[in-house]
């Protein structure tokens, strides 16, 4: 803060000597000033004043108060000091009387914005904050608090630091601790210097605390040589507001003379003002005798900022809106009562108020300046940053910028070549909670913890990730599907139960095989048609079974290839129509087998059935009715094409859906209860007496038929895709196959291979 005497002193005095120069300005008036002091702690400051005729009061940087006796009051933004000010130098104050206060400083609105957008910008989403227990310190964490919640920046710790000392004291190890414990490696300061919030920065200072600062123009006072440490520091961001560089300035503080002001302003007045704010008061007399070259040598070693700092520029507008204000009430003066009355005029300042609060200005580095607090603009900020150099020497550096009045992704510029991380390279520090979620993954919340700390879990089936940090994994579309790594999805590929695969084609090579034995079968019949053994249990029958068992393994075919709808269709009736021929067929032939035994003695009223063909209506009355089932079955809800694309990762699979699935079980019923009728029928007739009984071989038969399609119904409901189509048609072949080797097999070993058996003489002889 001692530092920062002189700068507003420089500041108010290149202000007045540009106004008085100024031909345009105030012409044929000087602009004067009287410099007083006052001592330097947390509740008091500096006074500084000056007057056009006399004096003007002035007490640093950023407000205007203008009085009724047209004194003005410059005060820094703490309202702590303001008040102070009133009480002490102004007691009879009243603030009902005079409401007249003017800020000079724009308005920081968007300064939680701006701060959150450079968070965002290095990624940093863990940070503690540091505030002063006052108005503007809880004022500005409730607006930063809601920018850091719309943007999923979380804060680490809240370091509230109590405007009394004697209580923070007593609580200062506690936030100590707070800083030093947290894993968040940045931390924003907002406050007020010269108060318990530095005092406080400035013990972590000296116990080493590495953290990056960002904070606002309040703290770019550069670390003097004596006090720096690098270590300290992993970086330093300041916000400070945005306006044009006055380049006049560098060159005055150059070539200032105190010597040619008043004697207000002495180089032994500037010297106790510093050191009485200073430990070394015994260098104060020696400060009587150094010139002004001297103490700007001074300055100079002790980290003096040639540029013009927020509150140089506050001081520096300022003294140019007094100016204005009393040139626009000279000039109304000079309209209405004439030159002649100009001086006594100029102290009657009744409407001087009236012309400040609405008095707007170019100053002379082209920055707009109006007093009018309702139409006070936005401000925008500048972003500085450090360069570090041998000897602790450090060097401020715009690094950036933040313009509220651009679009929301335009706002914020930064330009990181021009960075000097105090790690010695250019790679960003990360300050996070929890590691960015990467691809394939999905953020899990910690229970009890904000929203910045969590786990990674990996996307669920045929959900993917796409990006870092995402909360909730996505579902690929029905044609798509999830990569092995879930970050992207893959176009699925169309299939069905081809002829191409490997599984089609062994099908299909067996439904061929069988058919071929089957016709090798039928053939055999036939060549030996003649033969008791193809007779013996009505050959008729066992033409018609064989015929409906080649069709059976020949529609076995319809399920292989590329599901259409006419497939679709002809499968399900095909089969179910083909196996009730087959199996009405089986119990024809069981019912002739048990009535040629049981009723073959003269005068059996049931006689006739065999010698007139009865039995063969056994097979188109079941086939009917099962043609009638598959009537309603197409009537009401039909097979049609349908596509699976869960069943099989990375498939699409073209398939039939066989409409309403209560028909199709009710067709494979009536089929099964055939199939139990004939086993029943057959069991009966197993121990029958006869050379060329089939009993125990339709018996057989039928156990391994029902065995077929018991096992199917239950593998059925467990497979998926094309593999339901498979098992169907393993189904088909098996359960054909097993009436086809159970009944004709035996037969055909005889007539092949033992046909002295199968002889008539043979048959005599049993």
């Amino acid at each position: 803060m001692p530092i920062k005497i002189y700068e507003f002193v420089l500041a108010m005095l290149f202000a007045i000597e540009e106004i008085n120069r100024n031909p345009d300005l105030l012409p044929n008036v000087t602009l004067s000033f009287t410099l007083f002091g006052a001592h330097c702690d947390s509740t008091t400051t500096e006074v500084n004043s000056l007057n056009l005729f006399s004096k003007y009061e002035l007490i640093n940087p950023n407000y205007i108060c203008a009085m009724s006796s047209c004194d003005v009051i410059l005060t820094g933004p703490s309202w702590t000091v303001l008040a102070f000010i009133f009480l002490m130098w102004i007691p009879m104050f009243d603030y009902d009387r005079f409401p007249h206060l003017y800020q000079m400083a724009p308005r920081d609105t968007y300064l939680p914005l701006a701060m959150v957008s450079l968070l965002l910008h290095f990624k940093w989403t863990w940070v503690g904050l540091v505030i002063t227990d006052d108005d503007q310190g809880v004022q500005f964490f409730s607006n930063l608090r809601q920018e850091m919640h719309r943007n999923e920046i979380c804060l680490a710790f809240v370091n509230v630091i109590p405007v009394n000392m004697q209580v923070y004291i007593m609580r200062a190890e506690t936030y100590y601790n707070q800083i030093v414990t947290s894993s968040a490696k940045v931390v924003i300061i907002y406050g007020e210097k010269n108060s318990t919030l530095e005092v406080s920065f400035r013990r972590w200072e000296c116990l080493g605390t590495q953290r990056i600062w960002v904070t606002t123009s309040k703290w770019n006072t550069l670390t003097r040589k004596r006090d720096f440490n690098l270590d300290l520091y992993l970086n330093t961001f300041i916000f400070s507001h945005h306006h044009h560089e006055i380049s006049s300035f560098k060159n005055f503080i150059q070539t200032v003379n105190f010597s040619t002001y008043p004697n207000g302003i002495t180089l032994k007045q500037l010297s106790w003002m510093y050191f009485n704010c200073s430990t070394s008061i015994s260098y104060c007399k020696t400060m009587n005798n150094c010139s002004s070259n001297t103490i700007l040598e001074w300055l100079l070693q002790h980290s003096f900022d040639m540029s013009m700092n927020d509150d140089c520029y506050n001081i520096y507008n300022a003294a140019y809106a007094v100016a204005h204000a009393f040139h626009e009430k000279l000039i109304q003066q000079v309209d209405i009562r004439g030159m002649e009355k100009q001086t006594h005029l100029m102290h009657e300042c009744s409407q001087l108020h009236a012309i400040m609060k609405s008095i707007q200005f170019t100053n002379p580095i082209g920055d707009p300046v109006n007093m009018n607090q309702r139409e006070k603009i936005d401000a925008m900020y500048d972003i500085l940053n450090f360069w570090n150099f041998p000897q602790s020497l450090r060097i401020k550096v715009k690094i950036g910028e933040f313009s509220p009045y651009f679009t929301h992704d335009q706002q914020l510029y930064v330009s990181k070549e021009m960075i000097e991380w105090a790690t010695g390279n250019r790679q960003i520090p990360i300050s996070v909670c929890s590691m960015t979620c990467s691809p394939g993954f999905r953020k899990s919340h910690q229970e009890g913890r904000a929203a910045c700390c969590f786990d990674c879990s990996p996307c669920p089936v045929n959900e993917i990730s796409n990006a870092t940090g995402m909360d909730q994994c996505v579902k690929c579309p029905d044609e798509q599907y999830a990569n092995k790594e879930h970050n992207c999805c893959l176009p699925k590929a169309v299939t069905f139960l081809a002829y191409e695969d490997s599984l089609g084609m062994s099908l299909a090579c067996m439904a061929l095989g069988f058919s071929a034995l089957t016709t090798l079968v039928l053939g055999i019949f036939l060549k030996h048609q003649d033969t008791p053994i193809v007779k013996a249990n009505n050959r008729t029958l066992s033409y018609i079974l064989l015929i409906s068992l080649l069709f059976c393994f020949l529609c076995s075919l319809l399920f292989i290839g590329h599901p259409n709808l006419v497939t679709c269709i002809l499968q399900q009736t095909t089969f179910v129509v083909l196996f009730t021929m087959a199996v009405s067929t089986v119990l024809a032939k069981t019912i002739t087998v048990l009535l040629a035994f049981k009723i073959t003695a003269p005068g059996k009223r049931m006689r006739w059935m065999l010698v007139s063909g009865t039995l063969n209506f056994i097979i188109p009355i079941c086939t009917l009715i099962q043609l009638f089932f598959c009537g309603i079955w197409l009537g009401t809800s039909p097979p049609f094409v349908d596509t699976d694309a869960y069943s099989e990762h990375g498939h699409i699979i073209i398939m039939c859906n066989k409409g309403s699935v209560t028909v199709f079980y009710c067709v494979l019923g009536y089929i099964t209860s055939l199939a139990l009728v004939s086993f029943t029928v057959a069991f009966l007739a197993r121990k029958l007496p006869d050379t060329f009984n089939e009993a125990k071989f339709l018996t057989f038969s039928m156990l391994v038929f029902c065995s077929v399609w018991v096992t199917f119904l239950l593998v059925y409901q467990s497979t998926r895709g094309k593999f339901m189509v498979a098992v169907e048609v393993f189904s088909i072949l098996a359960s054909s196959a097993g009436l086809l080797g159970c009944i004709f097999v035996p037969k055909c070993y005889i007539i092949l291979f033992r046909p002295s058996v199968n002889s008539l003489q043979m048959f005599k002889n049993k």
